[in-house]
């Protein structure tokens, strides 16, 4: 039986291992050739879990943003990057943390607006955002010069629709990841301004994989998960996928979520 809170069986999209490598873009799906392999996985309710940043990979904070309307990127991005900063600085002890990229709005298909701007899709198959060689490079560039003993990128994810959510995340604890599982691929990013790339990985299954789902989250409260580290001792990544919740009503409020990204800096 499972415990409170659990679910038996959520279905997770994983990737195939086929010989082409695997591409992906933000807005038009159309054009993936990521093959998907559904296969059903239990999930644990993540507020009980004994988690951390080093150790699965993810961690739940307290955090209310001064941001009234996310929708307004400009104003979004000017409160909400030093929010971003200073809480991923508080959760990691890190010397310093970029954050310049705005917010991502992310909306479930029942809410009419999924793709309704650019790169809102729910995340529909396991992935991890950079691959180490892109992670390496984004934190060199970030860093500007200064030597760094270590660099970390996290990702900062919020519901903001009512719990409970249709679409939860799911995250994937590091402590299950061997690796042998990452299959290099390349997000493309295809916006109303041009196209550009970076590699990332898709994700094979394993039935080792232990998932985790923060259940009826508020707006109150923040997801921080790390995509790249470049300490080799602790969680260097975390996967992650959008998954339809069984339990959830019927009537539940489609899913808005936002996400911000950050890199963390430990100066040399």
């Amino acid at each position: 039986m499972a415990q409170p809170g659990a679910r038996d069986a959520i279905v997770i999209n994983y990737s195939a291992r086929e010989p082409a490598r695997p591409r992906y873009y933000a807005n038009d799906h159309s054009r993936d050739t990521v093959i998907v392999e559904q296969h059903a996985m239990a999930a644990h309710d993540a507020r009980t879990a004994n988690a951390g940043l080093d150790d699965a990979g993810f961690m739940l904070v307290d955090h209310k943003s001064a941001v009234t309307d996310f929708r307004d990127r400009e104003t979004a991005t000017r409160i909400h990057c030093p929010e971003i900063a200073d809480l991923v600085r508080s959760a990691t002890g890190a010397d310093f943390v970029s954050c310049k990229a705005g917010p991502l709005m992310r909306f479930s298909e029942r809410s009419g607006k999924a793709g309704s701007e650019d790169n809102s899709y729910p995340a529909r198959f396991c992935h991890v955002d950079v691959s180490d060689a892109t992670g390496r490079a984004f934190a060199e560039r970030s860093a500007e010069g200064r030597p760094y003993v270590r660099a970390a990128h996290y990702n900062v994810w919020r519901a903001l629709s009512p719990a409970p959510q249709d679409v939860p995340l799911a995250l994937l604890d590091a402590r299950s990841v061997t690796g042998s599982e990452l299959i290099l691929a390349d997000a493309i990013f295809d916006s109303p301004g041009g196209e550009w790339q970076f590699e990332g990985y898709v994700v094979a299954h394993d039935p080792a994989h232990r998932w985790h789902w923060f259940p009826d989250l508020t707006p109150d409260e923040a997801i921080i998960f790390k995509t790249h580290d470049s300490r080799l001792d602790v969680a260097r990544l975390m996967p992650h996928v959008a998954f339809d919740d069984p339990l959830s009503p019927p009537d539940a409020a489609p899913r808005v979520s936002i996400e911000m990204r950050a890199i963390a800096y430990w100066w040399a």
